[in-house]
This record gives structure tokens, sequence and C-alpha cells, in this order.
């Protein structure tokens, strides 16, 4: 049977300061995608409030704009997806194989507290499904809860976008929190490369998160072989 694959995405367009403007980055999900694509799985876009997700400006130039993000801007049928996605309640968690988080700073803002987002991503784990995520993609899960009432990623090894990657990245200043912060404040097993921005993903059962922007391919690529190896 067909694997499926829950892409989640932002819709939020700019940092608390309007004069900042975030969004979705488009190669944390084109790279995942053509991973997923080449591996014949089926794939969906889904976004806290449903509808259009805009782009992070910043991914769309060198040398964050590679050739997966520069093809899928190119083709009209792509960008359309990203128009009109679907919201999570109009999403049965039973039709999905794994739901991955995608990132860009905007994520920090709608992800977290999506009650819709959190059922589908408990719902997912707990029957043993994948739950994956890339650079902030995290933050959609800093806040999920499991039937028990424990945070997901409490006890977890895991990775996200480091503390010193947003110093580095000079946003430090417009976050609304420190997301590697909050992950060890709800327990979970925080691990990051030596390295600031290099490619960096961990497995924990089935949960596979990726540190940064170059890590997409990496984590997806985990995912995959997860999803296969399960038959």
């Amino acid at each position: 049977m067909t694997k499926r694959i829950l892409n989640v995405v932002t819709n939020v367009g700019h940092y608390d300061d309007p004069d900042h403007p975030t969004g979705l980055w488009l190669s944390e999900l084109t790279h995942a995608w053509h991973v997923f694509d080449n591996h014949g799985f089926e794939q969906t876009l889904v976004s806290p409030a449903g509808g259009a997700v805009p782009l992070e400006p910043r991914a769309l130039k060198f040398p964050n704009y590679d050739k997966t993000a520069k093809a899928w801007r190119a083709d009209p049928t792509k960008m359309a997806l990203l128009d009109d996605t679907a919201g999570p309640d109009d999403i049965d968690s039973a039709d999905y194989d794994a739901i991955y988080f995608t990132g860009g700073h905007a994520v920090m803002y709608d992800f977290p507290d999506s009650k819709g987002l959190q059922r589908i991503t408990r719902e997912i784990y707990e029957r043993g499904d994948i739950v994956a995520s890339v650079c902030h993609g995290y933050c959609g899960l800093l806040d999920t809860t499991l039937s028990d009432g424990t945070y997901l990623i409490a006890g977890k090894k895991m990775t996200g976008f480091a503390w010193q990657e947003e110093v580095l990245a000079r946003v430090d200043k417009l976050v609304p929190y420190n997301a590697e912060q909050r992950a060890k404040d709800r327990g979970a097993l925080y691990q990051k490369a030596k390295l600031p921005f290099v490619s960096y993903a961990v497995i924990d059962g089935n949960l596979v998160t990726g540190q940064n922007p170059g890590s997409a391919k990496e984590t997806a690529t985990k995912v995959a072989d997860l999803l296969n190896s399960a038959g």
C-alpha cells in the first residue's frame, strides 16, 4: 500500500514586528518532498489555519535557494498547493503514515498552539507511525501531549534549530522564545551537531528530527527508510 505523508507548513508571514517578514523556509519542504516523491509516497499539505502559505524571503536567496526550491516556484501546480492548504479539521490522521513539520521562523508563532495539529500528531505517534520535524518545525511538538498527559518529546532524543544558530542568523532578538530551551524544559533530550548549520538528524523510536534547513534531506531520508522497513 502506498505510504502517505502529511507535510505541515505555516500561515504566518512576519515576526511580531511586521517590518520583518518570514514564512515557510521553502527548501525544508522541497528537499523532503523530493525524497518522498522519489519513494512514491503520496503527499498532502496542511497548515494551522488552512489556506495560503507565505514564503520566507531569506530562503529565496543564495545559498539557500537551490534547484529543488527553484523548480517548485517555477511550477504553477506546485505553487498552487501553497495557495490552498488543508486545515487540521480536514485531516483524518488515520489516512497518514507520517507527519513532517517544516520550518522557518514563522512556525514559532502558529505551530505550538494548534490543537488540531496536536491531535493529529498524538494520534499518529500513539499508533506507532512516524512524527518528524526539521529546523523550527519542532516548535509544533513543544506543547503536544500524549493521552496520559505527558509531553510527547519528554525523555526523547531529538534536535531542532539551536539557539547558537539563532544568534548566528542574527534573529535572536526577533524570535518570540528560545525553542531549544523550551524543548529542554519539556524534558526533551536535546542534541545538536558540533558545528552549526551542518546536516544533523536524530531518530528515537518513531520520532525523527533534523536540526536546521540543511538537515531536511537527511531527515526525510530517515523517515523514508523507516516507512519502507515497516513494509
